[in-house]
C-alpha cells in the first residue's frame, strides 16, 4: 500500500474526553473516531489493525476444530424471556421495538440465540461435540462510556459456544479452547496472563480471565513469581496463618477514642499497628414470600483485620450470605445500639450472626468498635471476652506478601486488562430453554456447554496501554496496521530516492511483508513522527546521502537510533528483524 492511496489523518492533540492512553493515541493516530458516547468509526488504520486480531483468532479458532457462524445483532426477544435475562439483565440491555410492538435486544452476547440453534439442529449425541463461535458486533448499554474502545457501547467480539455430552466431555471442550487462547494471545506478541476466575452462581473451578499486563489495568492480578499460580483478586485465596493463636497478655478495657471512628485513626491515637486492630462489616439478607415481600431480615457481623479489604465474591459464598446486602443505618444502630464508626461483636442490642475472617480467628489482643461513640474495646480476646468463633472463612482480598496458595512463595500484584474468558457453563441455558439431544441410552439430556469470548476491539487497546511511549504506539507485528514503513526523503525531487524506495516496496511486497510506501512527500521530521505516533515497527529511511554512500537507515519502533545497513543488505536485515 502507498501512503497516497490510503487513509493517514493524525493529530497532535487529543480530544478533551480522552482520559487513558490508548483513547489518546488511538484518536490522535487516526485509528478511531468518535461519533457518539462509546460508540465509534474504525478508520482504515484502525480496521487494519482489528482485521489482523480477527484473523489470528479466526485462524486458531479453526485450527482448534470451532465452526464460524454468525447469529443477528438484533434478536428476538423471546428467547431471553425464555432464559429470564430480558428482565434480569437490566438497561444495560438495549431494547427496542419493531413496527409491529414486538420486542427484540440489540446482542450483548448470544447464549440464548447458539442454544436454539443446538437445540434445533443437535439432536443426537453422534453429533457431538460441537463447538460454534462467531465475530460479531455487540452492544451493552453502558452507563457511563469511557477510555475509548476500552468500555465502549458498540464492540467487536469473538464468542464461542460448545456444546458436549456429559461433564467430562465439556471440560475437555474447555481444555481446547483454552489452550487455543494460550496461542492466540501468544500470537498477539503482548505480555498477558491466564488467571484463575471466580465462576459466578454456576460454581466450579474451569473459568480463566485472559488479562494483558498494564500499569493502566482496571483489574488486579495475583500471581506468585516462583511459580504458574495466578488468579484474579475475587479467586485469589487467602490463607489461614500458620501456627496457633498467641495467649491473651491484655486485659479487656474500654479505651476512650474522641472522634476516632476508623482503625487507621484509631491504631494512629493508641500507637499501636494498624494490624492489631478489626473492622466491623455489618450485613443484611432478606427472606421474601412469592410476592416478593420481604418476610425476614438477618443481620450479619463480618470482623476483618483493619489493613484488609472485604472481597464481596467470597462474601457471596459463605452459606446464607449469597445476595447480601450493606445493613441500613436503622437496623445497625437497631442491633447495636450505635451509629457505625464505632461497632464490635461485644455487648450487642440484638444479636447477630458473626462471621469471622480466617486472619482475625488467630488474632489476640485486638481492638474494636465498643458501640459507644468515642469508644473501642483494646485487649479483645477470644474464649475469654468472646466464645470462639464458630463461622471462619476467607473473606478477604489478598495482599501482595501473602503466602501463595499453592506454597512456592509469596503473591505479588500486577494490574491487568481483561481481553479473553474461557468459562464452563454447565446446564444453566440448556435447562431453561429445554435444549436436549438424545444420549446413548436413547434418552433426552441436556447439553453440557461452555463459553468461551475474546473481546476484539478492546484488545488494540490494551495493546497500546502495555505498548507505548512519549511519542506514541508501538504495536507488536502481528497485530500492527503495517508492519514496515518505507519512508523516502525528497521522493518528489530525487529520482535515485524514487527508484530505491520503489524497489525496496516491491521486494518486501514479493516476500509477503505487510509494507506501507510514504510517498506522500512530507518533510522528514513531519513523517517521522506520523510512524512514530501510529507505531509501525519497523522503518527504512532512504535518503539521497545514504544512497551515496551505499546505505539505508533501519530503525525498529523501540530503538533508540536508527541502524545504517549496506543497501543491498536492507532486505535480509528488515526480514530478520520481523517477528516470526
Amino acid at each position: 500500500m502507498k501512503a497516497s492511496q490510503f487513509f493517514v489523518s493524525t493529530l497532535k492533540e487529543a480530544p478533551a474526553d480522552a482520559e487513558v492512553v490508548s483513547h489518546k493515541l488511538m484518536t490522535r493516530a487516526g485509528l478511531i473516531k468518535k461519533l457518539g458516547a462509546g460508540i465509534y468509526n474504525y478508520m482504515p488504520m484502525g480496521l487494519r489493525v482489528i482485521r489482523k486480531v480477527e484473523a489470528i483468532v479466526r485462524e486458531e479458532m479453526n485450527r482448534a476444530g470451532a465452526v464460524e457462524v454468525a447469529m443477528p445483532v438484533v434478536q428476538p426477544a423471546e428467547f431471553w424471556q425464555e432464559t429470564g435475562r430480558f428482565d434480569k439483565m437490566g438497561p444495560e440491555l438495549l431494547r427496542i421495538q419493531d413496527r409491529h410492538g414486538r420486542d427484540f435486544v440489540i446482542q450483548p452476547t448470544s447464549e440464548e440465540v447458539v442454544t436454539d440453534i443446538a437445540r434445533q439442529e443437535l439432536r443426537s449425541y453422534k453429533q457431538l461435540p460441537k463447538n460454534l463461535y462467531q465475530i460479531q458486533t455487540k452492544f451493552r448499554d453502558e452507563r457511563r462510556p469511557r477510555f475509548g474502545l476500552m468500555r465502549g457501547r458498540e464492540f467487536t467480539m469473538k464468542d464461542a459456544y460448545s456444546f458436549d455430552r456429559d461433564q467430562d466431555a465439556a471440560k475437555a471442550s474447555y481444555q481446547v479452547m483454552a489452550q487455543a487462547y494460550r496461542r492466540i494471545f501468544d500470537r498477539f506478541g503482548l505480555t498477558y496472563r491466564a488467571v484463575a476466575a471466580d465462576s459466578g452462581a454456576i460454581g466450579g473451578d474451569l473459568s480463566e480471565e485472559f488479562q494483558v499486563i498494564a500499569a493502566t489495568g482496571e483489574d488486579a492480578i495475583v500471581y506468585c513469581p516462583r511459580s504458574d499460580y495466578a488468579a484474579n483478586m475475587e479467586k485469589a485465596e487467602a490463607l489461614a496463618p500458620t501456627g496457633p493463636r498467641p495467649a491473651a497478655t491484655m486485659a479487656l478495657a474500654k479505651t476512650p477514642t474522641p472522634g476516632k471512628s476508623t482503625c487507621a485513626d484509631v491504631a494512629q491515637l493508641l500507637g499501636v499497628a494498624l494490624q492489631t486492630t478489626v473492622k466491623s462489616l455489618v450485613l443484611a439478607t432478606d427472606e421474601t414470600n412469592e410476592a416478593g415481600e420481604i418476610v425476614k431480615t438477618q443481620v450479619w457481623l463480618l470482623l476483618l483485620r483493619g489493613d484488609h479489604d472485604m472481597n464481596e465474591i467470597k462474601v457471596s459464598k459463605v452459606p446464607g450470605l449469597a445476595g447480601f446486602r450493606f445493613a441500613t443505618v436503622g437496623e445497625i444502630e437497631d442491633h447495636f445500639g450505635c451509629k457505625p464508626g464505632y461497632l464490635g461483636p461485644l455487648q450487642l442490642q440484638k444479636p447477630v450472626k458473626l462471621v469471622v475472617d480466617r486472619e482475625v480467628a488467630v488474632m489476640a489482643d485486638w481492638i474494636c468498635g465498643a458501640n459507644a461513640v468515642d469508644f473501642h474495646m483494646t485487649g479483645v480476646n477470644w474464649g475469654r471476652d468472646l466464645p470462639e468463633p464458630e463461622l471462619v472463612a476467607d473473606l478477604r482480598n489478598v495482599v501482595a506478601g501473602d503466602r501463595s496458595p499453592d506454597g512456592q512463595g509469596e503473591l505479588a500484584i500486577e494490574r491487568g486488562i481483561e481481553v479473553g474468558h474461557v468459562f464452563y457453563l454447565g446446564t444453566k441455558y440448556s435447562k431453561a430453554m429445554n435444549a436436549t439431544f438424545l444420549g446413548e441410552d436413547g434418552k433426552p439430556a441436556f447439553f453440557e456447554m461452555g463459553c468461551y469470548g475474546i473481546g476484539i476491539t478492546r484488545l488494540p487497546a490494551a495493546a497500546i496501554e502495555q505498548n507505548h511511549d512519549d511519542r506514541g504506539i508501538i504495536w507488536p507485528d502481528a497485530i500492527a496496521p503495517f508492519t514496515v514503513v518505507v519512508c523516502p526523503i525528497g521522493m518528489d525531487r530525487s529520482a535515485e530516492v524514487k527508484a530505491a524506495a520503489e524497489q525496496l516496496y516491491g521486494d518486501l511486497l514479493a516476500a509477503g511483508v505487510d509494507v506501507l510506501l510514504d510517498d506522500r512527500g512530507e518533510r522528514p521530521g513531519a513523517m517521522f513522527a506520523d510512524w512514530e505516533l501510529i507505531g509501525v515497527p519497523h522503518r527504512v529511511v532512504i535518503s539521497d546521502r545514504g544512497l551515496k554512500e551505499g546505505q539505508l537507515e533501519y530503525q525498529h519502533r523501540r530503538d533508540t537510533a536508527a541502524t545504517k545497513v549496506a543497501t543491498a543488505e536492507i532486505l535480509a536485515h528488515v526480514k530478520g528483524r520481523l517477528t516470526p
